[in-house]
């Protein structure tokens, strides 16, 4: 049977979803619809995502999860089970999720083909970002929606930003962890388990309470740098590092900037002379220097950077690259750079 005419046939049976075009409420989370209130705690979902209408009539059993970030939430909600595939990997999986993510096909690294996912026989999609649900990424959502198969693109790469320029977007409004507890919200009550949904955003909000009680670190000053040696990109003001900096009341030395990730030269890097570098520690190779250890070697090595004061003294903090990103891994990057500040003798 051709592809498309299989995942035809196996939608209406799981799903019985469609997407059409809608309005975000533009508070920093999805919401549902009148109609989806009406209709109790249980299916159909209706919700306003990203200036889509997303409808899920039954919950999904066969969800893809095309993005890190998207993938770590469905396994931190427990449901490895309704999973047929992950892709678009910077990190290992995050720790205590290694046996669940054991038994969930990779479909790629990377972005895999559109065919590649059908092949799945989805009945819901998610990813964390745009371009993985448009032009050069896997495929627009409008694709998956004449197949039936609802889409789900993560707040965070939406609300408060305009991605119609080139590179990562601009934020026109500070990311909050509100949108990063809303999307988990979101999810959990697709797939039927918002208490689930509830309990992790209890967790993660203590743990930022913990890391961030009595801190006081004066006027220290961070950068984050995510990837490449060659044209560095570095963290603008108000994207995921933007709730680590405000959350620890430290300044980011490119706070300047609403670009989510500017690619910035590194004398411009060395004039700015951070206090503490924050350092993401990536495992694939898309760029150079996309690995600590390559990151620490270029900075100690390079004649522009290796007398910087952070470089000197040594101040940095290893992140991974989802700790960088907008997702629930943010709150490992408050933790860590709260640990390290400490630890240099930040605090006061």
């Amino acid at each position: 049977m051709p592809l498309a005419r299989r995942l035809r046939s196996a939608v209406p049976l799981v799903a019985g979803a469609v997407l059409v075009a809608g309005c975000g409420d533009g508070t920093g989370t999805t919401t549902a619809s009148p109609e989806a209130k009406e209709a109790g705690p249980g299916h159909p979902v209706r919700l306003d995502n990203c200036g889509q209408r997303v409808e899920v009539d039954r919950t999904p059993r066969r969800a893809v999860a095309l993005d890190q970030g998207s993938a770590e939430i469905l396994l931190s909600l427990g449901l490895a089970d309704r999973m047929v595939g992950t892709a678009t990997w910077t990190d290992p999986v995050l720790k205590g999720l290694e046996k669940a993510n054991t038994g969930v096909p990779r479909l790629a690294d990377r972005y895999p083909s559109f065919e590649k996912v059908l092949d799945t026989e989805p009945d819901f999609v998610s990813a964390s970002f745009l371009y993985t649900l448009g032009k050069g990424g896997v495929a627009p959502r409008e694709q998956f929606a004449k197949l039936g198969v609802p889409t789900y693109l993560s707040p965070t790469d939406c609300v408060g930003k305009d991605n119609s320029g080139d590179g990562d977007g601009v934020r026109t409004k500070p990311l909050t962890m509100d949108t990063v507890y809303g999307e988990i919200r979101d999810l959990a009550r697709v797939f039927g388990v918002p208490e689930r949904g509830e309990k992790l955003v209890g967790e993660l909000r203590a743990r930022v309470e913990k890391a961030t009680v009595g801190v006081d670190f004066g006027d220290a000053s961070v950068l984050y740098w995510f990837s490449d040696s060659q044209g560095p990109y570095m963290a603008g003001c108000c994207g995921a590092p933007g709730i680590v900096s405000g959350a620890l009341g430290v300044k980011n030395v490119f706070d300047d900037t609403k670009e989510e990730w500017p690619q910035i030269n590194w004398e411009t890097v060395a004039d700015r002379d951070p206090d503490v570098l924050v350092i993401a520690d990536l495992t694939r190779r898309a760029q150079s220097a996309e690995s600590a250890a390559k990151k620490i070697e270029f900075l100690e090595s390079h004649p522009v950077t290796r007398n910087m004061t952070a470089v000197r003294n040594k101040r940095y903090v290893i992140l991974s690259g989802q700790a960088m990103n907008p997702t629930i891994r943010t709150v490992e990057g408050i933790e860590k750079v709260a640990a390290a500040l400490k630890t240099y003798g930040l605090a006061r």
